[in-house]
């Protein structure tokens, strides 16, 4: 039975045991700005109050179309999928201490990694991260230690990045000592050499390069990628997994490809729950595998050339480096994980093609069925995947309100996050939204962008 201090006395003798001279010597590691202080919590909630909030909440997000995306994605989940996640001695496990004791979650793992690697085109991938903005921090910390210039601190990044992703690196790496600047995009929503030519100098360490990117763009990534590369940086890749399968993978950008890839796995076969948990992968060419964070699963066989799993490489931070660790990462999200193993196995190529090509046209059908309304333009030309940026005639807040009065979604108002595009909505359509579900919402979007420029010109 552990010792549990109850009492002064207690503590001091617990102190004395261990020969510390305070509490505050055991978090001496711990930068003194760093502690804040007791956080204020509510008092709790019964379990059937709770449960009745979460039933009411739940109702609340019935029969809503949905037509947001930026980083979280409505797409079928094949029954299946949960069917079997949801099994206790999945849904239960815990990663063991002893993991070739555990042949099944390695081999789960091991599946998981060779499907990702093989769909970004990359040498290695580790067994996840927790979600794309993390795992984005996690590649920049990477990249900042691998690079060839190693006084290099800066990260560049192109400005159609997820603003969500760009605020969890830096909340993770400001502390140390990395720079992230923004390069910014041209009119059609790319990133021109011509900018990042101007921008490269001897203390960048590498490119963040979205694909598609933030709103739904594509990116010239073969030039930038040779161009970047040219001048010493690595490159970071960050995609979307249902694009990688009618895109060109990252591993074969340019005429080496690019040196890190990043990404949120939520489209494989997670349902967006609020915003999580997810799951985030993590790619690397062979060179950098020794700087990943978190573990490795290979395939081996026994004494008896039977086929067994072993961890090949395991950053065991978390347990003993603490302090000197160079990453904060050292399990996976082993539930949301499995999912997306079993989503990618269930779909396969043929079927992920599928679902990325119904995406595209669902897209094209839903722009071309916006934009024939009075006032509602297309902001970028070019090739879109997943999502496209629309101008409207009013605030989009405002039509963002009105339409989720009648249970639909229409898309983020982008002046959440850049308080100048007022009137800039970037809308989303995965296979799941049919030609009645476009037709409902170009007729309720039409209804209200009435109302709302009427009551503007009076």
């Amino acid at each position: 039975m552990p010792f549990i201090p109850h009492t002064e006395g207690d503590t001091k003798a617990m102190l004395e045991t261990l020969g510390v001279p305070s509490i505050e010597s055991l978090f001496d590691e711990i930068p003194k700005g760093f502690l804040a202080a007791p956080l204020a919590l509510p008092e709790g909630e019964s379990e059937m109050a709770l449960m009745a909030d979460f039933a009411a909440r739940a109702r609340r997000d019935d029969n809503v179309l949905c037509f947001a995306g930026a980083g979280a994605y409505d797409h079928h989940i094949p029954a299946a999928v949960w069917d079997l996640v949801s099994r206790g001695e999945i849904m239960t496990a815990y990663t063991p201490y002893q993991a070739e004791a555990s042949q099944g979650t390695l081999q789960t793992i091991y599946e998981y990694q060779s499907m990702i690697a093989k769909l970004t085109g990359m040498d290695v991938a580790n067994a996840s991260v927790y979600d794309g903005g993390s795992g984005l921090a996690e590649a920049a910390l990477m990249a900042v230690r691998s690079a060839p210039r190693k006084h290099a601190r800066t990260l560049l990044l192109a400005g159609g990045l997820n603003p969500r992703y760009r605020a969890a690196c830096e909340a993770i790496v400001q502390h140390q000592g990395l720079t992230l600047r923004d390069l910014p995009l041209e009119a059609d929503g790319t990133l021109s050499p011509a900018t990042l030519e101007a921008a490269m100098d001897e203390d960048c360490a590498a490119l963040v390069i979205s694909q598609p990117n933030f709103f739904g763009v594509l990116e010239e990534v073969h030039v930038l990628t040779e161009q970047a590369q040219a001048a010493g940086l690595l490159v970071i890749a960050v995609v979307n997994p249902i694009a990688l399968a009618v895109l060109t993978p990252p591993g074969a950008w340019g005429s080496a490809g690019a040196d890190i890839v990043v990404g949120d796995g939520q489209p494989l076969g997670i349902p967006m729950a609020s915003g999580g948990p997810y799951f985030g992968f993590l790619c690397a060419r062979q060179k950098l595998v020794r700087q990943m964070p978190g573990r490795i699963v290979g395939r081996t066989v026994d004494l008896d050339g039977k086929t067994g799993y072993a961890l090949t490489l395991q950053a065991r931070e978390q347990h003993i480096r603490r302090g000197k660790a160079t990453s904060n990462i050292c399990t996976n999200q082993g539930l949301l994980m499995t999912a997306g193993t079993i989503y990618m196995a269930l779909l396969g190529p043929e079927g992920l093609s599928r679902v990325a090509g119904h995406c595209y046209g669902q897209l094209r059908a839903l722009l071309a069925a916006l934009t024939s309304l009075p006032g509602v333009r297309s902001v970028h030309s070019g090739v879109h995947f997943h999502e496209a940026v629309i101008e409207l005639p009013v605030p989009a807040k405002a039509v963002v309100e009105a339409l989720a009065e009648q249970r639909i979604l229409p898309g983020v108002a982008l002046s959440d996050y850049w308080p100048e595009r007022t009137h800039e909505l970037l809308i989303c359509a995965t296979e799941k939204r049919t030609a009645e579900d476009i037709a409902q919402y170009k007729k309720a979007l039409g209804q209200v962008l009435e109302t709302l420029v009427t009551e503007v010109a009076q």
